[in-house]
């Protein structure tokens, strides 16, 4: 029988500073303890009542005491706004505050995706002694491979909209004290900013003055004020949860999306701290990956309907996110033995053949990776290239090749998911690669990665490569994607090229589970932008961020003997 409850609001916890945070607090209306279900978020605690990622109502009503928590600076909560930078201390502050809680049994858990994912992963970082179970959801491990970079390009698209999306909170504060008809100048002046950032924002150039956020003085010292030292490991360190595995000594459940932009840290998280990197024992670790974006997860993801049991909000025709959450709390929280670490640590959901399946490790163990290489006529196929002429394309930072679809976090117009790529492959600046149809099924379920030789007569450049199913009837389904630029081709530190010389480039396209199906062909698109996701590279080769002058770069990709272009596919046998 679900219990009756009570609500509280706006429920004061004074940080270790003094500075107030403020909750809501759902609880069953009795004398009983119960154990706390935590989730902090800069989004506002009015607005996560009940949704998809969290439902705070029925988890009160199966026996949980739910705080939802502005985080510092947002909404009722006091402090300085600054993204990330007090999630750690605050984390264990509220955790530990949380547990003294009236009718608290004093063992606290924490859920919630995105953001709220992270407040997670900074509160294990602190090991708050009253911390025993996460459940972070689409969220990341390291900022540098698909927050605020990735492959050393900024993730533009994701960050000029999220700083601006986030904005109105902030400025309502700094308004407070206006006159009326200014209030109401400056939020039609931001609001004007959102709706133009799709059609002109993104072309703002140079980048370190990004104009969207400049005009509305928008906190952006974490992406745009400290060029070009921004993409470095030291200053990345404290927003990037993979750097202090060593220190984390809680059981985690990950749940991610194929299509989200955070996949790629969701699987880090578990497969590392599985592998024993972190304190605690490492059998304590699940993840679930659905065939979901950062911001759908339906069983409807771009052009793809995957079928009803791909759905978050009926899982395999069995539970939900809010069902799976509980019962890893009744097991960490009330010490209810139900099972939950006698199954299998991993569940997928398989593409192409749309079913849920369990597994015991990640990567699988069972992997056969197997390169296929680029050909002359733009071929793909399992034989090695002989003496084989090069292609060439000319990338237009003026007119670079646009975004569609993928594991995105933008405007919807961009397209989510698993778009057609028919379109884009038409342009002048994508090479198409493809395979012959097969025939039978094949699994390709795992990392994949690009090697690709290439010149350029630019000092720096980018190229993108994306891996796509192609149907039967042409539809080309996006799979994956990933981008280099090649300043960084070696790592972190930046080294111009030689123009004309041939290189080779590592393009991480990160992972996917996918059966091309029988009659289905597979294909390797290459470019050198997609744009906005990533910031299109000016090819000038000045230092990152500081560049207006746009170029266009003469690309040559190679695929011969000596230089043989492939791409990676982690086979599973079937």
């Amino acid at each position: 029988m679900a219990l009756p409850l009570k609500v509280e609001f706006d429920v004061p916890a004074t940080m270790r500073d003094g500075t107030i945070l403020r909750a809501n607090i759902f609880r069953p209306d009795d004398d009983g303890a119960y154990p706390i279900a935590l989730a902090r978020t800069p989004y506002g605690k009015d607005f996560f009542t009940a949704s998809t990622f969290l439902d705070a109502v029925r988890l009160a009503k199966a026996g949980y005491i739910v705080v939802l928590q502005d985080t510092r600076g947002r909404f009722t909560s006091e402090g300085e706004w600054r993204p990330f930078f007090y999630e750690a201390q605050d984390g264990y502050d509220t955790v530990e505050w949380a547990a003294g809680l009236p009718g608290s049994n004093g063992n606290v858990g924490m859920l919630g995706p995105s953001y709220l994912g992270f407040t997670q992963w900074s509160a294990a970082t602190q090991n708050p002694p009253h911390l025993k179970a996460i459940v972070p959801m689409i969220t990341w491990a390291d900022t540098r491979d698909g927050v605020a970079w990735r492959g050393g390009a900024l993730e533009l698209g994701l960050i000029g909209g999220w700083l601006l999306g986030v904005g109105p909170d902030t400025l309502f504060k700094r308004i407070a004290n206006l006159p009326p008809q200014e209030q109401q100048q400056a939020i039609i002046a931001l609001v004007h900013e959102i709706d133009h950032l799709r059609l002109t924002g993104y072309d703002s150039l140079p980048l370190q003055d990004f104009a969207p956020l400049k005009r509305h003085d928008i906190e952006t010292r974490l992406y745009f004020e400290n060029f070009p030292n921004d993409y470095s490991r030291e200053q990345a360190a404290p927003y990037s949860v993979y750097e202090s595995y060593d220190r984390i000594d809680v059981p985690a459940y990950n749940i991610g999306g194929w299509y989200d932009i955070f996949i790629q840290g969701t699987l880090q998280n578990f497969a590392d701290l599985r592998a024993g990197q972190g304190k605690g024992n490492a059998n304590r670790n699940r993840v679930l990956i659905g065939p979901w974006a950062h911001a759908n997860l339906t069983n409807t993801v771009g052009d793809v309907d995957f079928g009803f049991i791909a759905n978050a909000g009926f899982i395999n025709l069995q539970s939900d996110i809010t069902g799976l959450t509980q019962r890893w709390f009744d097991y960490w929280l009330k010490g209810i033995d139900n099972g939950v670490l006698n199954e299998p640590p991993v569940k997928i959901f398989v593409m192409g053949e749309n079913a849920w399946r369990d597994e015991h490790e990640w990567p699988l163990a069972r992997t056969q990776y197997t390169p296929f290489y680029l050909h002359s006529e733009f071929g793909l196929s399992t034989e090695q290239p002989g003496d084989e002429a090069s292609d060439q394309y000319i990338y237009d930072p003026a007119s670079p090749t646009p975004t569609l679809g993928g594991a995105t976090l933008m405007h919807p117009l961009f397209g989510l998911g698993a778009k057609d790529q028919r379109t884009i492959e038409g342009r002048e600046d994508v090479l198409v690669y493809t395979s012959e149809p097969l025939s039978e099924d094949l699994e390709v379920t795992g990392p994949a990665i690009v090697k690709l030789w290439a010149c350029s007569d630019a000092k720096d450049t980018d190229f993108v490569a994306r891996l796509i199913d192609v149907h039967p009837d042409g539809f080309a389904r996006h799979l994956t994607d990933g981008i280099i630029r090649a300043r960084y081709r070696n790592g972190d530190a930046a080294e111009l090229l030689e123009p004309g010389k041939a290189y080779e480039f590592t393009i991480d396209l990160w992972s996917t589970a996918n059966v091309f199906k029988a009659g289905h062909r597979i294909r390797l698109d290459i470019a050198s932008a997609s744009f906005p996701r990533w910031d299109r590279n000016p090819n000038s080769g000045d230092d990152f961020g500081v560049s207006a002058e746009l170029r266009p770069a003469h690309q040559t990709i190679l695929h011969d003997a000596a230089h043989p272009s492939h791409i990676i596919l982690p086979i599973i046998p079937r």
